[in-house]
């Protein structure tokens, strides 16, 4: 509780702006503060019944669908980056392992079941304005070649490693796990 620790020193006390999106306790309505908590090195926004709403990254996974040395790339359908390349991947469910993330995700945007064959890498980017993102990518092998695009992409493509569409990927961690899958493939 943070009353019963709050001795006057160790406490700074700023209002959340009306516009900003975290202004009311998800567990009891309450408005949130902005405090300087004795126990916390950073303000974290509280109530006043004591509950600590902690702001965390958003977990992102993705998997690299490949097959005979090519990878399965989307071009999406969907804001932010509409018209981009990148592999399938989103938010992962409160109710599903990483691994369940990425088939999931595989399935959903490029209608093909992927086996999931190691990790490529995590990738992590702060966000100023916004929680930032932890990006954890697979390399996943596919059985069936023939995709399907699902409802967020505009179109689904087989690439081989030299036709990556370097200048059209959707975001730097995409381009970050490509480089550390052609590494780890050898297809650089």
């Amino acid at each position: 509780m943070v009353g019963a620790q709050d001795d006057g020193e160790h406490v700074s006390d700023e209002v959340v702006a009306p516009g900003d999106d975290l202004q009311y306790c998800p567990r009891c309505g309450a408005p949130l503060i902005g405090r300087l908590l004795p126990t916390e090195d950073r303000p974290r926004l509280v109530c006043d019944r004591g509950h600590i709403l902690y702001v965390n990254p958003k977990l992102i996974v993705g998997v690299i669908p490949e097959r005979q040395g090519q990878l399965l790339l989307l071009r999406r359908g969907i804001e932010p980056r509409y018209g981009f390349w990148t592999y399938p991947g989103g938010y992962m469910e409160i109710d599903e392992s990483v691994e369940e993330c990425a088939v999931r995700e595989a399935e959903e945007e490029t209608g093909v079941k992927v086996e999931i064959r190691g990790l490529v890498g995590v990738y992590s980017r702060p966000g100023p304005h916004g929680p930032g993102i932890v990006s954890i990518v697979f390399r996943g092998e596919v059985a069936e070649p023939d995709p399907n695009p699902g409802r967020e992409a505009l179109e689904v493509r087989w690439f081989e490693a030299e036709d990556i569409p370097w200048d059209d990927l959707a975001y730097d961690t995409t381009r970050w796990a490509l480089r550390d899958w052609m590494d780890e493939t050898g297809e650089r």
